[in-house]
């Protein structure tokens, strides 16, 4: 079983090839918002980066996906209204303002 040191360093490794591929900021400002304001559905989440760039829905749906499934810091629970919320699991909130710099 690897320890929770290592399990960081994997997940630092998967956040940044993520993060290398991001060409306009996108995934970036995504991530600072999830320090920021900590709890989104992914409908806040566009309405907030439509303020700085073109996106789509089914676009930041994917990406929250795959920071959520595949680089796992983010957890995703149920509101009242049954809409998804996520957040930035606390364990890995120092890893993503390092990386991403956040003010």
């Amino acid at each position: 079983m690897r320890s929770p040191q290592e399990i960081k360093r994997v997940i630092e490794s998967r956040l940044r090839s993520y993060l290398s591929r991001d060409r306009t900021g996108i995934r970036r400002e995504l991530l600072r918002l999830f320090v920021r304001i900590k709890s989104m559905t992914i409908a806040d989440l566009v309405r907030e980066l439509q303020k700085q760039f073109a996106v789509t829905f089914h676009a930041i749906a994917s990406m929250v996906g795959i920071i959520a499934s595949r680089i796992g810091i983010l957890r995703m629970t149920r509101n009242a209204d049954g809409m998804h919320l996520y957040e930035l699991k606390e364990k890995y909130v120092d890893i993503v303002v390092r990386i991403v710099r956040v003010a």
